[in-house]
């Protein structure tokens, strides 16, 4: 035989021998060492455990401060769960049978044994390669925000077309802005309110934002409050820089791989939507923007709205049917009642704001307090402000009369005082600071008793939920117009409003009168 084969036959042969070996002495370790296998187990079990609850606590506080759960956290968790509902059932079978000894007892059980340690050994090493994954720098993430939206829109016939209108403008490639105006009061506000719904539903848009432009616009707060709407978190002071990042963010989806809606609310006059971040024309067909105002030409000359849709006064049988709807059908079987109730509701102009403050106001109401309240409506009013029609002042007035007990009334002129700017928890603070609880003994029973008091107040339509944060509360331009008033007249309050410029103060005799001073922007 060739010696350099038999060599090679000789060196493999060997090679086999040390494999078998090894492969044997492995085998007898499974026999004799079994329990130090099942130890190792029971650690490495013990390990990832107290890492699975550590993860879950983190989890649970990201979770509090409503945050969504990572994809790769919620995975590993899964897994960890049926690993250890699993294996450690198994394990424990075979550990029962082990202990359990063969012929009569008087030997041990060598199969159950050798089979335990290698699931021992197997899962180890499976919980270890659990162990090392756990390396998460956070495992929750802020997810966009969901626009509060108002699921009660009355839905009017006499809008059925101008709603359809604005809709299929918005999923028009060419129109990029698109206008909605009427008077105050008349629900442009509602109305686009509905068109983000549904076309939320119908996930047209990847993302919507709502903002309130207002008289006085703040360019910085409109730009932070459509940056974190889209998750976007801006670290720089410029605002020329923070522009620029609100805008990159807004033209991310220019492959028209995402599509955005940005609504502005209650625009009055030209708004910089260069200066604010929002790209518009050619810069980004995919971004769409809606805007509300009172006055056409602020959208088609201002804004360059390609296309705009006025909104009207309800017809009179409509405005008659949302009246019955909000007042309740407490007269139907009253003629003179009904009569009654029928001049009052013409008394309210077509305007929805109107309808539904008075129509709350006089639900299950008598005769004689129906009889009133056309009274009060039907007199000629020289006090009212310009800003707003004699009719729906008097409707507005009429229904902030009619709130039950002083105190709830002081809070709703407080409401309307402080407007969509200040937080519940503030309102608290006002509440107490100017004394206007009684009988309660702790804070958290002065929040009940706001609450409640807030509650009351929107179910009579004088107070809104906030259009984005739950947190903040809105009165209705209208509201806010007449309650202002009201309380100069009736509480002496002197209040600035947005658009108001304090040269000098009023004369001391006047000053000397008020019993309060808001000053919000001065």
């Amino acid at each position: 035989m060739d010696p350099i084969a038999a060599g090679a036959a000789a060196n493999i042969s060997s090679e086999t021998a040390m494999g078998i070996f090894h492969e044997a002495k492995r085998h007898i370790r499974y026999l004799v060492f079994y329990q130090r296998y099942v130890k190792n187990f029971e650690d490495k079990l013990q390990k990832l455990i107290e890492k699975r609850l550590s993860v879950q606590q983190d989890i649970v506080v990201a979770e509090r401060n409503v945050q969504k759960i990572k994809a790769d956290v919620q995975g590993w968790g899964d897994r960890v769960d049926k690993v250890i509902r699993e294996e450690k059932d198994k394990v424990k079978n075979l550990q029962d049978k082990a202990n359990n000894k063969s012929f009569f007892g008087f030997c041990p059980n060598i199969k159950s044994r050798h089979k335990l340690s290698r699931k021992a050994e197997e899962d180890a090493a499976t919980f270890d390669e659990l162990i090392k994954e756990c390396q998460f720098n956070s495992v929750g993430y802020l997810d966009l925000p969901q626009l509060i939206v108002d699921t009660d829109f009355e839905a009017f016939k006499s809008r059925e077309r101008v709603f359809n209108d604005i809709v299929e403008s918005l999923k028009d490639f060419i129109v990029s802005m698109i206008g909605v105006y009427g008077m105050p009061g008349v629900g442009k506000t509602s109305l686009v309110k509905e068109v983000e719904r549904q076309l939320q539903e119908a996930k047209l848009f990847n993302s919507v934002v709502m903002v309130t432009v207002s008289q006085t616009p703040d360019i910085q707060k409109i730009r932070d409050e459509i940056a974190e709407s889209s998750g976007l978190r801006i670290e720089e002071k410029s605002t020329v820089v923070r522009a620029t990042r609100l805008r990159e963010r807004l033209i991310q989806g220019k492959d028209q791989t995402e599509r955005v809606l940005i609504i502005l609310d209650d625009i009055w006059k030209k708004l910089d939507l260069a200066e604010v971040g929002i790209p518009f024309g050619s810069q980004h067909k995919g971004c769409k923007i809606l805007l509300t105002s009172r006055n056409k030409t602020v959208l088609s000359n201002g804004m360059g709205a390609t296309k705009t849709f006025q909104l009207g006064d309800l017809e009179d049988e409509e405005a008659w049917e949302f009246f019955k709807k909000m007042a309740g059908d407490s007269f139907e079987s009253d003629r003179e009642l009904k009569s009654t109730a029928i001049e009052v509701a013409k008394r309210c102009a077509g305007l929805s704001i109107a309808i539904a403050t008075v129509a709350r106001a006089l639900q299950k109401q008598s005769l004689f307090v129906w009889n009133e309240a056309l009274r009060q409506l039907q007199r000629p009013y020289s006090e009212n402000p310009s800003e707003i029609s004699a009719e729906v002042y008097s409707a507005i007035e009429l229904s902030i009369n009619h709130l039950r007990g002083e105190d709830l009334k002081q809070v709703f002129l407080l409401c309307s005082l402080l407007r969509r700017d200040t937080t519940i928890e503030d309102l608290l603070r006002y509440k107490i600071g100017l004394g206007l609880i009684n009988g309660v003994d702790t804070v958290k029973e002065a929040r009940d008793s706001l609450l409640t008091m807030m509650s009351t107040l929107k179910a009579s339509c004088l107070l809104l939920d906030s259009n984005t944060n739950d947190e903040f509360f809105d009165v209705h331009d209208l509201t806010y117009i007449v309650a202002k008033s009201m309380a100069s007249k009736d509480n002496q309050v002197f209040a600035l409003r947005e658009e108001d410029v304090l040269i000098d103060w009023p004369d001391a005799e006047s000053m000397k009168k008020c019993s309060k001073i808001s000053m919000i922007f001065p």
